[in-house]
């Protein structure tokens, strides 16, 4: 079978990595679609070198908006191009609303003997869009055979959009050659005896909770601790700010932005990561990818309880939830965790097995192509799985 993935997110070769593991598990001729160039969302240009079992298989093609996940699309004929490759199956991973997954869709539905077209989607909250996104969506939920929803709560906003396409929740997977625990060796920031390493690992924005973070941590100078914060955003001089009322800023280290490949060796040297997300009027927490990312590098987690982060603490038993903007229970939480190291074991072991069996690239690779098989074979119908 001759498959067509188009990704923006594979512009990270990291991101590669489950379709070569799906290639490998059923031999099929995997052909990946990237843009040319591609920022992500610090701004930083993304040129890396194919995922090995890939090469000669890449195509990358120029943008319009580099950048901008909705709107970017390719300067590409696609129905031609289509036409010639004759792809059995075709997989966006792009939102159903958005230009690249509308020209595809568009062009496929075109050929006479149009392939199985599917796609991914991280939205769980629904919405409405105008023009010209309402009519993309529909188009695509009504030729769709298939969808890979990152959640249940996702799959469930696919059906209340009436989506023909059968649906296979599929986690976003974590390679266990790249996220396990490093153990002894050189650490990326030194650690003082008896202080609790606490890690942060995101976009310094206010929606990821960071001003309920800085609140709780004011009232645990009692204990030894130090926040480590990796990455950036325009939340950080208000952050500042915050830490400097509170006189705990000498107990925060920033190390800015770590290139995605380096982030095991933090998340694996901290004693637990904390994500505090807050929900927003139209955006709550998808999929949480750094606490699995955590859990394999067995670390614990304290997650609030926004969109999906509560489910997949739970389902996993990696770590503790704490009410979203809740002051006193996230600092309850934080104690917890920097005066127990037995809760903090027990909860890593029980994370990092969950996502082994759950989360891994085998796993989610092998869901993803039985669901393809499946579905091409299938009469359309909506279905959740």
């Amino acid at each position: 079978m001759k498959i067509l993935i188009v990704s923006h997110p594979c512009a990270m070769a990291a991101n590669q990595a489950v379709f070569a593991e799906m290639q490998r598990i059923t031999g099929w001729d995997v052909r990946i679609v990237i843009p040319a160039h591609w920022r992500d969302e610090f701004g930083n240009a993304l040129d890396q070198p194919d995922w090995p079992g890939l090469e000669g298989r890449i195509l990358k093609v120029p943008i319009l908006f580099n950048g901008n996940i909705i709107l970017h699309c390719y300067r590409k004929g696609w129905e031609s191009f289509l036409k010639n490759e004759h792809f059995d199956v075709i997989y966006m991973h792009h939102e159903p609303y958005a230009f690249a997954t509308g020209q595809v869709c568009l062009a496929n539905s075109r050929l006479k003997t149009p392939a199985a077209f599917g796609f991914y989607s991280a939205q769980n909250i629904v919405k409405s869009y105008p023009p010209p996104f309402l009519w993309i969506e529909r188009l695509v939920h009504a030729t769709s055979r298939f969808a890979f929803p990152v959640s249940q709560t996702v799959s469930e906003v696919l059906q209340a959009k009436n989506t023909l396409a059968h649906l296979s929740v599929c986690p976003l997977p974590v390679d266990p050659q790249i996220y396990y625990p490093r153990g002894h060796g050189s650490p990326p920031f030194p650690r003082e005896s008896g202080e609790a390493a606490i890690g942060f690992v995101g976009r310094l924005v206010e929606s990821k909770g960071l001003a309920t973070l800085g609140a709780a941590l004011q009232t645990l100078k009692d204990l030894r601790w130090r926040l480590h914060v990796i990455g950036s955003g325009d939340f950080r001089p208000a952050f500042d700010r915050l830490l400097d009322a509170g006189a705990i800023s000498d107990r925060v280290t920033f190390h800015g932005f770590v290139p995605h490949i380096r982030t095991p060796e933090y998340l694996s040297e901290l004693d637990f990561l904390v994500v505090p997300s807050e929900t927003q009027v139209n955006w709550k927490e998808q999929f949480g990818r750094v606490i699995v990312e955590a859990m394999a590098c067995g670390t614990p987690v304290v997650g609030s309880d926004s969109g999906e982060i509560p489910n997949l603490v739970r389902v996993s038993g990696g770590g503790l939830i704490f009410p979203e903007k809740n002051v006193p229970e996230l600092a309850r939480a934080l104690r917890l965790m920097i005066i127990n190291p037995a809760l903090r074991q027990e909860c890593a072991a029980k994370g990092g097995s969950w996502v082994k069996e759950n989360v891994s690239l085998r796993a989610v690779a092998g869901k993803m192509a039985s669901t393809i098989e499946g579905a091409i074979k299938m009469p359309t119908k909506p279905n959740a799985s």
